[in-house]
């Protein structure tokens, strides 16, 4: 008997009954308890060493919105959706920032900070000198894509439909959210809520290249 939380079937059904939503129903609220449910799995989203450079900035402002979506193409996702969530990267990671980690992990595990010396000089020592070649903006836009990954899939189990976007000016989306001040850079921006019901995308079959293409056992 499986000890699985949820079956195969049901995961993959919300899998392939999730897709980029191109239209949302305008009226339609994800209820709070849901919403806080879909942050709280944000917070848990996995990043390298733990570290979690990335911000998430959810926008419920109507007016903050219409200019976001100035500065988005004029994608109306990102005023008709229920939520709008901004992924943003931290801009710059350094030793301040492990040495903040390691004394919260010690208070949070109630363990000797000086315990955690070998993983604080082990972190600090990656990011001085990376075993390879690494722009640390890069670096932390590719740990903020883990967190909208985990978004995606959360919702997708919820029911909640979600359309990420990169279509965007940055610099104009930072200016806006006053990021860059903060030390942080948008990366994404996510719309969530409800489908409308005449979006003709809802029903497409997904074009995904089979399995034996995409997976090699070695």
């Amino acid at each position: 008997m499986s000890n699985s939380p949820i079956s195969s079937e049901q995961l993959l059904q919300q899998l392939n009954w999730r897709y980029a939503t191109k239209k949302f129903d305008a009226t339609k609220k994800i209820p709070e308890e849901t919403w806080q449910t879909l942050e709280d799995a944000l917070v848990l989203a996995p990043s390298s060493f733990g570290l979690q450079p990335w911000k998430f900035i959810v926008v419920t402002d109507p007016d903050l919105r219409k200019t976001l979506q100035e500065h988005a193409w004029g994608q109306s996702q990102v005023v008709d959706a229920s939520h709008l969530v901004v992924f943003a990267r931290k801009l710059e990671v350094g030793e301040a920032d492990v040495d903040r980690y390691v004394n919260y992990m010690a208070e949070v595990r109630n363990t000797p900070v000086e315990s955690l010396e070998g993983l604080s000089t082990m972190i600090k020592g990656f990011l001085k000198s990376p075993p390879y070649p690494m722009d640390i903006e890069a670096w932390t836009a590719r740990q903020t894509y883990i967190a909208v990954g985990q978004f995606l899939t959360s919702a997708a189990l919820l029911g909640i439909d979600v359309c990420p976007m990169e279509g965007f000016i940055p610099a104009k989306v930072d200016d806006t959210l006053e990021l860059t001040q903060q030390g942080y850079g948008s990366v994404v921006l996510c719309a969530a809520g409800y489908r409308a019901e005449d979006d003709k995308y809802a029903d497409l079959k997904k074009v995904r290249y089979p399995k034996s293409e995409m997976i090699e056992h070695l």
